[in-house]
């Protein structure tokens, strides 16, 4: 027997909760086609100032399915939604908003995809054509759907839809939760890096009736740090790393003209090429730095976790021994060409070789060393966390050997 537990978070929504639980209640026909033998139905007022609770009361007092619950004050969407995660009883666990914006009449198919085997299955507003969202909030769906494919390596289309079913199994994976607006778009984050299953489902979307509670500017910066700091917490070398490699071909780029210049024999830089070729020594050094940082905190993040070290700049590794573990040679090999390169420098000079015409090879030689030296010291540190990382699994093996 299989129930579904719909949560509705509701704030000073009179003017509608009645009739988005009308059409939940609905659905119980068709969940049942979808084989889902029972439906539990839980709207959490959160301190609501008007008759909302009262109007959710009336009807649960003819409907052994609902069931109204109340904060004392307002805590936020996301902390209603928490609270009627933690009541409910289904398998299976719901929500939508209560302004009648997301259809109740789609559970069912996003019943069956999650009894197909999906962890998490979204209502997404952004596959249907019938979609009613402003021009504004779309853009902005779009930009943090593909901000969490990019960070997450999975495609998704809508991370912040507030339509949703999931197993209650995972809620000890993808807590802890914020109690704001933000619980969705870090909830969908946290999935795609517990490596649960993901599924969408095309949904129409309606226009809401009356004022938004979301402020785009305001709550779009709230949930693009939030998901950057959950990104962070799971896999900080994807963005990290992402900036250093940026970082790293901006100063290639310069680098590269700037020996093409060489050999087409321009000796002399004016202004833009100054500030061409120090932000090439810059951007190198601050590329490797962010680089070598990401992969640091990836070590870290394993050890306060106790979990495998997450390897894979773009969602998986593209050499068979991770990439940090090749810096200790990569670097002895750029910081022993740096200094042959200031060395050969030095007795060009000394054998009059003017300035003018040496000058970047001592630059280039300087921004090698540093490069080289950097790499190494990460590769010390990423071999002490790692041997850290492994010392409980040695130590269980070595309590308890296989014969």
């Amino acid at each position: 027997m299989t129930t579904l537990t719909i949560v509705i978070p509701a704030y000073n929504e009179e003017n509608g909760i009645a009739t988005i639980i009308e059409r939940v209640l609905a659905v119980r026909p068709d969940l049942r086609d979808a084989c889902i033998d029972k439906l539990e139905l839980l709207v959490v007022n959160d301190g609501s100032r008007d008759k909302t609770a009262a109007i959710a009361q009336e009807i649960a007092d003819k409907d052994p399915d609902l069931k109204v619950i109340s904060h004392p004050k307002n805590r936020g969407y996301g902390a209603a939604l928490k609270t009627g995660f933690a009541m409910a009883t289904g398998e299976l666990v719901g929500f939508l908003d209560a302004d009648g914006t997301y259809p109740p009449e789609y559970f069912p198919q996003l019943c069956r995809a999650a009894l197909d085997g999906g962890d998490i299955v979204i209502g997404s507003r952004m596959m249907g054509s019938d979609s009613k969202m402003p021009v504004t909030r779309r853009i902005g769906n779009i930009f943090f759907a593909t901000l969490l494919s990019v960070l997450g390596a999975q495609r998704v289309t809508d991370s912040a839809s507030g339509m949703r079913v999931f197993k209650r199994s995972i809620l000890a994976r993808i807590f802890p939760l914020p109690d704001g607006l933000n619980l969705t778009p870090v909830m969908s984050t946290r999935a795609l890096h517990e490596n649960l299953k993901v599924i969408e489902i095309a949904i129409p979307y309606s226009e809401r009736l009356g004022r938004s509670k979301l402020s785009v500017v305001r709550d779009g910066k709230i949930f693009l740090e939030s998901m950057l700091w959950t990104v962070l917490s799971y896999n900080p070398v994807r963005i990290f790393g992402m900036l250093g490699l940026v970082g790293i071909l901006l100063a290639a780029l310069v680098v590269t003209g700037l020996v093409i210049a060489r050999a087409n024999g321009s000796t002399v830089l004016g202004p833009w090429g100054i500030v061409a070729l120090f932000s090439a020594l810059v951007n190198s050094v601050v590329g490797i730095s962010l680089f070598t940082l990401g992969t640091t905190f990836n070590y870290l993040v394993s050890l306060f976790y106790d979990t495998p070290i997450r390897q894979g700049l773009f969602g998986r590794p593209l050499l068979k021994t991770p990439l940090e573990l090749h810096f200790g040679w990569i670097g002895l090999v750029v910081f022993l060409s740096g200094t042959i390169m200031a060395f050969v420098t030095l007795v060009l000079g000394l054998n009059g070789w003017e300035m003018n015409r040496i000058w970047l090879y001592l630059l280039g030689s300087a921004m090698m060393t540093l490069v080289g030296v950097q790499l190494m010291i990460n590769w010390f540190l990423v071999r002490i966390l790692g041997e850290l990382s492994k010392r409980g699994e040695s130590a269980d093996k070595d309590l308890h050997p296989a014969f």
